[in-house]
């Protein structure tokens, strides 16, 4: 288990206040100790960084969430629908194949890594059940939304008292598709057609990834859902982004972090 990092350091995380009482932050790339690609605040152990920049980055997170180091708590995302319920702490890296998370444990926290694809935090209005579900648009469309808020549900939350935002993610702008990404999406969700807008090239489409995650999750229930509408690829300074990379013609690349605890922090 890391120790704890000394201070000062100055991480500058989003935050909305639809997530109420509970810890929280969309974490920036700003405030790490990673260097070159990774640089600074790279929390994502299946990239190339170092073990050791990795640990303090994550420690940094895990201090100003207010849990112990070892207690941020991650899953090994593969853009479907699984969701993980934390009771206990594991090790870094050690999380089992998912994308989202859910808890009651005030000791936990808990959090996904994105670079494009769309964090999604969730929390009752007493903070005292929360969920964090990567949603990219593979994972959106096989349900990943509406498997987190049925795995809060059972953890004793009610549908009403559930509130969602959806964090820096691509943005419509940027996200250029081709034609068999929305005959996908939209053959099985005939409703997210609305979600794509004339591409730029011929045969393409610019996606509203975020609106369409905030669509799904009011169509479950959730009646208070936003988006904090941050383009991931436009921003460099502060975000990641797949697509900047690849446009960029490729090479490593870190991911930000968005985590998620209940109720306030510790005294």
């Amino acid at each position: 288990m890391s120790s704890a990092p000394t201070p000062p350091f100055s991480l500058a995380p989003l935050t909305s206040p639809l997530l109420g009482q509970a810890r929280h932050g969309f974490f920036t790339r700003e405030g790490g100790v990673s260097t070159g690609p990774y640089a600074s605040l790279n929390c994502s152990t299946r990239s190339g960084d170092t073990a050791e920049n990795l640990a303090q980055n994550r420690a940094r997170v895990a201090s100003h969430m207010g849990v112990q180091a070892g207690c941020l708590l991650g899953v090994t995302q593969v853009h479907g629908p699984a969701v993980i319920t934390a009771t206990t702490a594991w090790a870094a890296g050690q999380g089992a194949e998912a994308d989202a998370l859910v808890t009651s444990n005030p000791d936990l926290a808990i959090g996904v890594i994105t670079a494009d694809c769309a964090p999604v935090l969730f929390s009752t209005a007493q903070g005292t059940v929360v969920g964090a579900a990567h949603a990219g648009w593979r994972g959106a469309l096989s349900g990943v939304l509406e498997a987190t808020i049925e795995a809060m549900l059972a953890l004793g939350a009610t549908r009403e008292s559930l509130s969602a935002v959806v964090g820096p993610c691509i943005a419509q702008e940027s996200y250029e598709t081709a034609e068999d990404m929305h005959t996908t999406i939209t053959s099985t969700d005939r409703q997210a057609a609305r979600f794509f807008a004339p591409g730029k090239r011929a045969g393409h489409y610019q996606f509203d990834l975020a609106g369409w995650c905030v669509f799904r999750l009011q169509r479950a229930g959730i009646r208070h859902a936003v988006a904090l509408g941050v383009d991931t690829l436009t921003d460099e300074a502060r975000f990641f982004s797949h697509r900047r990379r690849t446009l960029a013609g490729g090479g490593p690349i870190g991911h930000q972090i968005s985590a998620i605890a209940t109720g306030p922090r510790n005294s």
